[in-house]
């Protein structure tokens, strides 16, 4: 059995993130330290919340340096998939830097409300294994305010006031901008991908 290191970022998606994987049939073990991260095939960095807040605890678990050097896939979540970049705008945060590129706040426009809440459509770049067996113009649900750019890593985009980065896949660092957990199949699917997928 697979078993997922799920960190504990303080978001508050951690329960549901947790669920879905169990649902999967998955073997989840809670990440709060470098030592917790041993057992652990894969890995997720969910997150809810502040960019800077959610740096300072990864810091304070030790865990950014083993998440650097980590040679495991990993997948981050909402905020966590931003903490993936360079850097965000949000507090003016430097992230973990393994994927290039800065995370900006969204525009608000007129019909383009900040923060960007709701379901909306995946729109499909390239190919990647994460998108295996998801329909093409399927809908994930977000909730977010910041947004990582559309580069050469983006597997989905999606857009609102613009486009940005919904899905992104860099050999194994893998990330999606939308909540999985509560996307239903084309989420749950994608977990499942992310999760049996031979990224060596």
């Amino acid at each position: 059995m697979t078993t997922v290191g799920l960190i504990d970022a303080g978001g508050a998606n951690l329960g549901s993130v947790r669920y879905a994987l169990e649902r999967l049939g998955v073997a989840v073990r809670m990440v709060r330290g470098p030592s917790d991260l041993d057992a652990a095939s894969r890995v997720i960095l969910p997150g809810v919340g502040a960019a800077a807040e959610g740096m300072r605890r990864l810091h304070a678990q030790g865990l950014v340096q083993p998440l650097r050097e980590l040679q495991r896939p990993l997948m981050g979540i909402c905020l966590g998939m931003q903490l993936l970049f360079e850097r965000s705008e949000e507090g003016g945060v430097d992230g973990l830097g393994l994927l290039p590129g800065v995370v900006r706040r969204l525009h608000p426009a007129v019909g383009v409300r900040v923060p960007h809440m709701g379901w909306n459509k995946l729109l499909a770049l390239r190919e990647s294994p994460l998108l295996d067996g998801v329909p093409a113009g399927s809908s994930a649900y977000f909730v977010h305010s910041y947004a990582a750019p559309v580069t050469s890593d983006t597997v989905a985009a999606c857009h609102h006031g613009g486009l940005f980065t919904a899905v992104v896949q860099r050999g194994r660092l893998c990330g999606a901008q939308f909540h999985p957990e509560r996307s239903a199949g084309p989420g749950a699917r994608i977990l499942r991908n992310f999760i049996e997928t031979d990224f060596s």
